[in-house]
């Protein structure tokens, strides 16, 4: 197996960050040295979120298969390096990281950049939610949250 980095990119959401790499391989998904299920627990809402940019390139119209066959998506790897926030946050981050990365490695091609670049935009998998947890403010228990108002 070759480790020559094909593309790296990088995803976020709420405190988690996640760090993706698409190698050359025999198509498995590694998160924090872990096969993707064992690190996800098995839940399939997660499992399905980080490969859903992947499978959106695999169901594209007839005339784009030529675009998901020629990155060979059975043959790269995905290694990825996530910390910080729940499991949905890390799940979003890798999403998004994948999106990416899939962007990075269709530049060899304009014609297909835009095709694939169209296909992630449309189901919103290259849009970062930048919505972060509100800071708690002074004389307040929580970022919004007061005690009780009493008139006597």
């Amino acid at each position: 197996m070759s480790n020559q980095v094909l593309a790296a990119a990088v995803g976020r959401r709420k405190e988690a960050i996640a760090q993706v790499q698409l190698i050359r391989g025999t198509g498995q998904f590694v998160i924090n040295q872990k096969p993707a299920n064992s690190y996800l627990n098995n839940e399939s809402t997660s499992l399905l979120t980080i490969k859903a940019p992947f499978e959106t390139l695999n169901h594209t119209p007839a005339e784009s298969d030529s675009t998901a066959n020629s990155f060979n998506i059975d043959q790269i790897d995905t290694i990825v390096t996530v910390q910080g926030g729940g499991l949905m946050g890390q799940s979003e981050a890798i999403r998004l990281g994948v999106a990416r990365a899939l962007c990075i490695l269709a530049q060899a091609d304009e014609s297909k950049q835009l095709e694939v670049r169209k296909s992630l935009k449309v189901k919103g998998y290259l849009t970062q939610d930048s919505r972060e947890k509100e800071r708690r403010k002074y004389g307040l228990k929580k970022a919004r949250k007061a005690s009780q108002y009493h008139k006597r």
